[in-house]
């Protein structure tokens, strides 16, 4: 399960997505957001949408190292505080995503390098993008078959989803 988010500005209107490799895809927008944000709610989307054993492969190291270097385990320990002491940036998203992962137990995550050409990586930059840009819900039960470029914040591209 690929996931990624995008911002038109950070702050600005923002997107996120998943999507399954020869499988189904989500994505989803908001107004007024931050990147980091985006991403953190992609993995998310992912990991509720799904209760089989999952793998989420993301290009946000924000989002792997959380739970590959249990960045959540000292922020839990200090009261949701981080290593420098500060209140926990997106606690409103990471509490419960944090706690969904620990209960069900078969949720891994994998980093892969953004715009290097994985091509699902690709695929869930432009869904993010699109749904960033259109502020409106993409959901299929098969890959989408035309997409833009990725990375075209208000350039008139667009993709068909069937």
């Amino acid at each position: 399960m690929y996931t990624d988010g995008a911002c038109s500005g950070n702050p600005g209107p923002g997107g996120w997505a998943w999507a399954e490799v020869d499988g189904g895809f989500g994505a989803g927008a908001e107004p007024h957001t931050t990147n980091q944000r985006m991403e953190v709610t992609a993995a998310f989307e992912a990991v509720k949408s799904h209760t089989d054993a999952i793998e989420i492969v993301s290009d946000s190291t924000y989002v792997v190292n959380c739970f590959n270097d249990r960045w959540h385990e000292g922020w839990i320990r200090r009261g949701w505080r981080n290593s420098q002491r500060q209140p926990v940036a997106n606690r409103d998203l990471w509490e419960p995503f944090i706690n969904l992962v620990l209960e069900r137990g078969n949720v891994s995550f994998r980093w892969v390098k953004g715009h290097a050409g994985d091509p699902m990586n690709d695929l869930v930059d432009r869904l993010a993008v699109e749904a960033a840009t259109a502020q409106r819900l993409l959901t299929g039960d098969a890959p989408p078959k035309v997409l833009g470029p990725p990375d075209t914040f208000g350039t008139g591209e667009s993709m068909t989803l069937f």
